[in-house]
């Protein structure tokens, strides 16, 4: 009924987006910043669509351009936050995730990601704090309990690490790399068997990751530490 209007390109945009047609995406949100330059949020889209094909300059231009025209839209706070976690820029990514979540502090995603960051930092308790907050605002949250068992392992609480990748094995069945941490906190505990089938199915649903997989197969029969540089 309008096609002219900003809110029906992103509608679109976000349509295509989700059917992983960055570059049609992307020509929307573009249109809408045409008919609307002063559109936060098509700007940020533009940035999430940048991102996903690894130019980071130009998601960073976005999501920048987004904040200047409001400083409270968390999404643009997020996209720089992933940002520079994947450049594994880990304080700055920290900075902008918690300005994210001082504005949506209802975010089980922005919890799960300022707790990866932390985690990144070499702050893993209160890594484990973010997370343990993002899994129970959203106890479907699989990368959020996927995260909290990994820094459960590096602090050494395996039965709880156990417990957090049990859980996620009934939600994400198909995951190999829950089975390859699964696979590895056994081995910490001293149950081989458990560790080789957990390991086993890891290889059949991540054949990519063959290499990896096979390795810590070979490396069951080692003491903790000869390993550990073997992760997935």
């Amino acid at each position: 009924s309008d096609r002219s209007s900003p809110y029906t390109c992103c509608v679109l945009g976000n349509c295509f987006s989700l059917q992983k047609e960055h570059d049609t995406a992307l020509r929307f949100f573009q249109r809408a910043i045409q008919v609307a330059p002063d559109f936060a949020y098509a700007h940020t889209l533009c940035g999430h669509e940048y991102a996903v094909k690894d130019d980071f300059e130009k998601a960073m231009g976005e999501y920048r351009t987004a904040l200047r025209i409001d400083e409270s839209h968390y999404n643009a706070w997020y996209g720089l936050g992933s940002i520079f976690y994947r450049q594994e820029k880990y304080e700055h990514a920290e900075y902008h995730l918690s300005k994210a979540l001082a504005i949506n502090p209802r975010s089980s995603p922005l919890y799960c990601y300022l707790g990866m960051s932390l985690h990144a930092n070499n702050n893993a308790q209160q890594a484990l704090k973010m997370l343990s907050a993002a899994i129970d605002m959203d106890a479907a949250n699989p990368l959020a309990r996927f995260q909290k068992a990994q820094v459960l392992l590096s602090l050494g609480r395996l039965d709880i690490a156990l417990e957090e990748l049990t859980k996620l094995v009934e939600m994400a069945p198909k995951e190999g790399s829950v089975y390859f941490q699964l696979g590895k906190v056994y081995k910490k505990l001293g149950r081989p068997t458990e560790a080789m089938v957990a390991l086993t199915t890891a290889l059949d649903l991540s054949p990519r990751d063959s290499q990896q997989i096979k390795l810590a197969l070979a490396n069951l029969d080692r003491s903790d530490g000869e390993d550990e540089s073997t992760q997935l």
